[in-house]
């Protein structure tokens, strides 16, 4: 357990933790060994966290230390200074201590007003387009998802722990689990493999057919997502009552936003099974990270790999803590999640200065760039493009790259940091949450104004940003 650098304040989440195992703070407190005054003023932070308390609490409740850190308070102040840029708050400025502040001693108000902020951004889009649509929920079900995901640092020990042991029970040789997953499917629930030609063009990459006691999968499959999609089906017929148990215990609470959970949880499953926890690490630790020598080693896919390491939080076995990304050539953000204090945007596009983007001019190839974001944060970015080939004239396959990233501080652990100067800093590229949002005014890149704030347009001199903000006060 590596000794904390600095005083953890972590009540509020103390009190979600102890509010999710359904304890009292006198219970809570009689269980870990302190005082019930003392445990209150944790939760109220008067006082900090101490680390013999922390690793208790991990040991117990088999959390991660990541689950006190301070990444939520970090992405909450994030999407704080995106919502004060809003042209509505330019009266009611907030000094960025100010929303610090107000993350770490009041997280559930803070929440609350995104939520209400973000209906109001909704109302504002419906009346622009005129539409005649009914009105949806403030927060969409696939942004529950992802906060729920992100409040468990990507990271489920029970089923991780799970696909882990079905891995080891297996016991399949190496490079054979595609065969030994057909044949346990085929033994264990009497499910044969067969292809079909029109799956592709009916949507689905497979499909059970219980009076057939068949698997289909598409003619023309790449290995490793067959592989990917049997873990998947194994995870459906032995593992859903664990998914539902989790799901009914601290899932999100609307339907859709549940039923997308489970998804999740299926494909988090697969990715546990076919990359197991301890296995997975151990080569990661040792081939430093690098993305191509671990997708040769497991015969998976490079995203595959990138989505397994942002997983790997377990207590007292962590790896490097990466966020990692997915990205269409137009800037939509397909997938999310973070280890680590990055947060991409909530509010407008992700910065141009990001090396995901210069990714998609050299498909197939590796990008790497330090960036600084606006919190004077540095991280090792390393962005790929990903997908299929065209194959045909017709075809239209879908541009996609992706970004994996960690602090400067684990760097150096990655085969990615070779040849860098890590303690020099000239060539870091400053990146911003997106132009409405960031204070950096002199960017060449700059393709918006930052909202809320007073235009000087200069008229004696002209700049490379055409606009300037007058000096707040």
């Amino acid at each position: 357990m590596p000794r904390t650098r600095t005083k953890l304040f972590a009540g509020n989440r103390l009190r979600q933790l102890r509010q999710r195992e359904g304890m009292t703070q006198a219970v809570l407190a009689e269980c870990v060994g302190v005082s019930l005054s003392y445990l209150n003023q944790l939760e109220r932070n008067h006082r900090p966290l101490p680390d013999h308390l922390l690793q208790n609490l991990c040991e117990r409740f088999a959390i991660s230390p990541a689950w006190f850190a301070d990444t939520r308070e970090a992405h909450a102040v994030q999407a704080l200074r995106e919502t004060m840029a809003d042209p509505i708050f330019k009266n009611a400025p907030l000094q960025l201590a100010k929303m610090a502040e107000a993350a770490r001693q009041s997280p559930e108000l803070c929440e609350a007003f995104l939520t209400l902020y973000r209906a109001y951004a909704f109302d504002q889009e419906r009346r622009e387009h005129a539409s005649s649509a009914t009105s949806t929920p403030p927060l969409e079900p696939y942004e529950a998802v992802g906060n729920w995901v992100q409040d468990h640092n990507n990271y489920f020990h029970e089923l991780d722990s799970a696909a882990e042991d079905f891995y080891e029970h297996l016991t399949p040789p190496e490079g054979a689990l595609g065969i030994a997953l057909v044949q346990h499917l085929q033994d264990r629930h009497g499910l044969g493999i067969t292809h079909n030609t029109d799956m592709q063009e009916r949507g689905l990459v497979w499909r059970i057919d219980r009076h057939k006691r068949q698997i289909q999968l598409p003619h023309n499959q790449p290995p490793e997502s067959t592989l990917f999609f049997l873990a998947q089906i194994i995870g459906l017929l032995e593992h859903n009552r664990l998914m539902t148990d989790i799901l009914r215990r601290e899932g999100p609470k609307e339907r859709n936003a549940q039923e997308l959970a489970r998804v999740y949880l299926g494909n988090y499953f697969a990715g546990a099974l076919i990359l197991p926890y301890a296995r997975f690490l151990h080569k990661a630790q040792s081939m430093r990270y690098d993305v191509d020598d671990l997708r040769r080693h497991f015969g998976v896919s490079f995203e595959q790999i990138c989505h397994r390491l942002s997983t790997m939080q377990r207590f007292g076995a962590e790896g490097i803590p990466f966020y990692f990304l997915k990205l269409d050539i137009a800037g939509n953000i397909l997938k999310s999640f973070s280890a680590n204090r990055f947060s991409q945007a909530r509010f407008g596009g992700p910065c141009p200065l990001w090396n995901v983007f210069r990714a998609f001019a050299t498909p197939g190839q590796i990008q790497v760039q330090l960036s600084q974001t606006t919190d004077d944060s540095i991280y090792l970015n390393v962005a790929r493009t990903v997908g299929r080939e065209g194959v045909s004239y017709a075809d239209r396959p879908r541009q996609i790259a992706m970004v994996l990233g960690c602090t400067i501080a684990d760097a150096a652990k990655t085969v990615y940091a070779a040849g860098l100067n890590l303690e020099d800093h000239t060539l870091v590229v400053p990146i911003g949450p997106g132009c409405r949002a960031c204070g950096r005014e002199q960017c060449s890149h700059r393709s918006l104004p930052v909202s809320g704030r007073v235009l000087d347009t200069g008229s004696n001199a002209r700049g490379v940003v055409p606009y300037r903000a007058v000096p707040e006060h």
